[in-house]
């Protein structure tokens, strides 16, 4: 087996608060539009902070029957979507995926939460009993890889990570690896999370969320928002990809992971820029290099801070040059697609040349010295970008995407 063939990216999906569809997702970033609004999926009338990156138009009639849709929790039924949509732009046929060496990397947060809430509130009302047994079953995390490769005839690889807030980031890794290992051509890859009254309530309890807005990097945040949604990424083997004559986004150089092992939120800068330094090296490439930054950006005080520190500790002094932005300021945190989506918008930054705003950004703050791209999307030759992304618990995965050369 090979170790060392390249691996690029060919198709994406996104599902998202500001657009289903790549084409509106990014035609909205670069807009600066935000996806923010006061939660509608069930009550928020007692919670200090009222507003989410709830996805308001997806409508389950619409991609799946009644019988499917009752079978399929919300997160299941965006990665099925993200995938599909993924697929067609790579134009390979979903009809036949079962006679291929195509296999699946996900990554998720919370799994399949409004499942449970269901439930629960089911049970309080009538016996156990009445809950449907299709139902409960459709509750464990791994069930959303299993629906997905289900529903698309996939029969290969299957695996999920739970990696927290980095867990998109983790797959798309992973799958890297495969592929250029030789042991996978084609991978579908990516990350999904549903809002939930779970998800809300916990990291509210962490005094982790801002009231109305999400500020990445602005001396005044005051904390994150949460978002929901699914990104998907299709990988292949520039073999294969050449053999079908597919268009290539960009090409993965490499990744690294680190985990601080310090705390279980706190992120700490050195665990941080351990795992951008190792990027870097599997890539290839030095800081002077990177053109752009996908930054984690949560918009608390915590991790923004840790986040600034660790690219100057990694990249020193150039650090405070590279245009960085956070793409959450518009989608809130989606949680285990957060660094998906973030890897798709690094794709088309390379592709089309602009870099997505971070809105919100009013005032700079001395202890964030970076280049904060603010003003709206900002047009140049972006080559090779950093997609950052940290979690809880301090598990950290970043990954490097570069223009494709022959």
């Amino acid at each position: 087996m090979s170790n060392d063939r390249r691996v690029v990216v060919t198709g994406l999906g996104a599902v998202s608060s500001i657009g289903i569809g790549w084409e509106e997702f990014w035609k909205n970033l670069l807009a600066g539009k935000s996806g923010i609004s006061k939660v509608k999926a069930f009550d928020t009338s007692d919670y200090p902070n009222q507003y989410a990156g709830e996805i308001k138009n997806f409508i389950s009639s619409d991609y799946f029957n009644q019988k499917k849709a009752y079978q399929l929790g919300r997160a299941s039924q965006f990665a099925i979507v993200a995938s599909r949509l993924a697929l067609k732009d790579a134009k390979i046929p979903l009809k036949g995926l079962r006679k291929q060496n195509i296999s699946i990397c996900l990554g998720t947060t919370m799994g399949e939460g409004q499942v449970i809430e269901q439930i629960v509130k089911h049970s309080l009302k009538k016996t156990n009993s009445d809950v449907k047994r299709i139902r409960a079953m459709a509750y464990p995390a791994s069930n959303i890889a299993s629906n997905l490769a289900h529903e698309l005839g996939i029969n290969n690889r299957n695996i999920i990570f739970s990696n927290a807030c980095a867990a998109g980031n983790y797959a798309v890794g992973y799958a890297y690896d495969l592929i250029r290992s030789g042991k996978a051509d084609c991978i579908i890859a990516g990350g999904v999370d549903a809002l939930s009254r779970i998800a809300f309530t916990g990291f509210g309890r962490l005094f982790a969320m801002a009231p109305e807005k999400c500020c990445p990097f602005d001396k005044n945040r005051q904390g994150m928002m949460l978002g929901e949604g699914g990104a998907m990424l299709v990988l292949e083997s520039i073999e294969s990809a050449s053999k079908r004559k597919a268009s290539i986004y960009a090409e993965i150089r490499g990744y690294g992971l680190s985990c601080d092992a310090n705390h279980m939120t706190h992120p700490d800068s050195h665990g941080v820029a351990k795992g951008i330094k190792k990027a870097i090296k599997s890539a290839g490439i030095s800081g002077k290099d990177i053109d752009y930054i996908s930054a984690h950006g949560t918009g608390t005080r915590e991790n923004d801070r840790a986040e600034c520190k660790a690219y100057e500790d990694a990249l020193g002094l150039i650090s405070k040059k590279i245009p960085a932005s956070s793409i959450k300021s518009m989608l809130g945190h989606t949680m285990g697609a957060a660094s998906a989506f973030e890897s798709i918008a690094c794709c088309l930054a390379i592709k089309y040349g602009q870099i997505p705003p971070t809105i919100n950004f009013k005032e700079h703050d001395p202890e964030c010295e970076i280049d904060c791209v603010s003003e709206g999307a900002r047009k140049g030759l972006y080559k090779t970008v950093l997609n950052n992304s940290q979690a809880f618990g301090g598990n950290n995965a970043c990954i490097v995407f570069s223009l494709r050369e022959l």
